[in-house]
């Protein structure tokens, strides 16, 4: 027999994570046996589809790499693989069960079904549908049908005992029919409920193992009484542990990013992420921790999976994801994600001066043992793509402090012959040692110049990477921005500064802060101007 899962996904929102987890183990499933991998798309909830989730969700599965054998955009011999197109497949397998007395079609207006339930509410009576639509002959069903009158379909489920089936991974279950309660398998609309639709396309599709999570335990009796109402056979159900918060409670966006392009967006790589959600409740044989899709296939074994709440820890997919930024994907490879973030962030990397494939290599490899994400990368690669860095306040306070540092380091920097790692080092060690101070009086300084900030890396990688020309170009406006009295870069910021100052002295002196204040902090950063035109704007 050949193995055959699928993953069905509501077009409905985001992407879920949960989603990419339950789509992982079936695809490993079927790979492993060597069988096949279904996608479809269960689009029958009308109100709530969303057209745009259906590419996000099959972008999705691309970028994860998880490709289906079958799909809305790879076709198979059992499509169409999208439920809205298969309306007529449905209304077919309904007029069986209908012919059959397996169902039944119901009439009840909304206002009726409040009623009923009011009603239960009011008596301290198990909630559901009480079975009122039973009685109804056939042929009045038939006639009031034909009149065009609103009506569903309902499945006619035993009123007693219970039904029982097998669960791979959690052995026999059961549940009372009590809790069944004659579901509707087709809606007035004309579509069908995920009940009918999941049991007929699973099999017509050839769905031999049914791998879903855990939270469709309690809707598996309504499928297996289907399978039974058609005469058909059952596929193997394996009901997966559901992804849980730190807390243990269930992973839901109310309480967590649960969206993976959302986590796309972060720079959180494929590989990753599909690493990670392979350890929720698996793991390897050998107890490797990190390991590729052909690892998994290679060793995965459905039964290892254990039960416990697998705890979806974001700080834990974030350290997955540096081990691969760092040590597991080649620089290339990293490097040549990254070029594509930074075009989207605005650099002319084309028009930057000494740009190449080398410089690129150089930028990311310094950066990528300071990150955990692609987004950080990106974030921490201004300093290197931009002709003129901005200081913030730590740099400034570095620079106020190392002026007589930069003026000797500029002059010693345009006298170094060899200007590689080696040539720089030996030129900044030679140099401390003779002006007997620690190393950090020196490099801050020099670090602030360079790059605008003080959390970078490596002083002698900064230079190299930059070359001579730009290095000396940084530290001489460095020197020339120490000689100007450190001028913020900002004159917002600044304005702001000067009216709270000015606010704090007029109270001291018990005055009123009268509106004048920002007119007279403005006129002493020399903004008056913009004060004005501010005065007029539509804040």
């Amino acid at each position: 027999m050949e193995v055959v899962t699928r993953i069905a996904p509501s077009p409905t929102g985001d992407p879920h994570v949960g989603t990419a987890y339950v789509g992982l183990f079936n695809y490993l499933f079927a790979k492993r046996s060597g069988g096949r991998f279904v996608f479809r798309l269960e689009d029958t909830d009308r109100q709530r589809y969303q057209p745009e989730a259906e590419s996000r969700i099959l972008d999705m599965f691309e970028w994860l790499g998880i490709e289906p054998d079958e799909g809305p955009d790879r076709g198979g011999e059992n499509g169409p693989y999208r439920q809205s197109e298969r309306l007529d497949i449905y209304r077919e397998h309904v007029d069986k069960l209908l012919a059959s007395g397996a169902a039944y079609r119901a009439f009840e207006t909304a206002e009726e079904l409040d009623e009923m339930r009011a009603a239960q509410k009011r008596l301290n009576q198990p909630l559901g549908y009480d079975g009122r639509g039973r009685h109804l002959a056939r042929a009045e069903q038939d006639r009031r049908a034909a009149a065009g009158e609103t009506h569903v379909v309902r499945l006619a489920t035993p009123d007693d005992g219970a039904t029982v089936f097998d669960d791979r991974l959690r052995g026999e279950i059961s549940i009372a029919n009590s809790e069944v309660r004659d579901p509707v398998i087709l809606k007035s609309d004309g579509y069908p409920t995920y009940h009918l639709a999941n049991v007929v396309d699973d099999h017509l599709m050839g769905v031999t193992h049914v791998i879903r999570a855990e939270e469709w335990i309690t809707s598996t009796p309504i499928h297996v009484l289907l399978y039974a109402a058609f005469g058909w056979t059952a596929p193997q159900f394996i009901h997966l542990p559901l992804l849980r918060n730190p807390d243990k409670s269930k992973v839901s966006k109310r309480k967590l990013d649960t969206s993976v392009d959302s986590y796309r967006r972060q720079g959180i790589l494929p590989e990753a992420l599909l690493n990670f959600l392979a350890t929720m409740g698996w793991s390897m044989p050998d107890g490797r921790e990190f390991f590729g899709v052909e690892d998994m296939v290679e060793q995965f074994d459905i039964d290892r999976v254990s039960l416990g709440g697998p705890v979806f820890d974001l700080k834990k997919l974030r350290f997955f994801n540096a081990k691969y930024l760092r040590e597991i994907l080649s620089l290339e490879d990293v490097a040549e994600r990254v070029e594509p973030l930074l075009r989207e962030a605005g650099y002319d990397l084309d028009g930057h001066d000494g740009f190449d494939e080398d410089y690129l290599l150089d930028v990311v490899d310094v950066l990528r043992p300071r990150s955990e994400t692609l987004v950080e990368i990106v974030e921490q690669a201004e300093y290197f793509f931009v002709d003129q860095v901005r200081y913030d306040d730590a740099a400034r306070k570095q620079l106020a402090t190392g002026q007589t540092f930069l003026q000797d380091i500029e002059r010693e920097l345009s006298r170094l012959e060899f200007f590689d790692h080696d040539g720089v080092d030996d030129m900044l060690h030679e140099y401390m040692q003779d002006q007997a101070v620690p190393k950090g009086k020196v490099l801050m300084p020099l670090r602030a110049a360079l790059t605008g900030t003080t959390n970078a890396p490596s002083v002698v990688d900064l230079i190299v990477i930059l070359g001579k020309r730009a290095s000396l170009d940084r530290v001489g406006h460095a020197l020339t921005f120490i000689d100007a009295g450190l001028p913020d870069d900002d004159p917002q910021k600044a304005l702001a500064e000067e009216k709270a100052r000015l606010e704090r002295q007029a109270q001291a002196q018990g005055k009123s802060v009268v509106k004048s204040v920002g007119a007279e902090a403005a006129a002493r950063v020399g903004l008056a101007g913009a004060v004005v035109d501010r005065s007029g704007g539509d804040s």
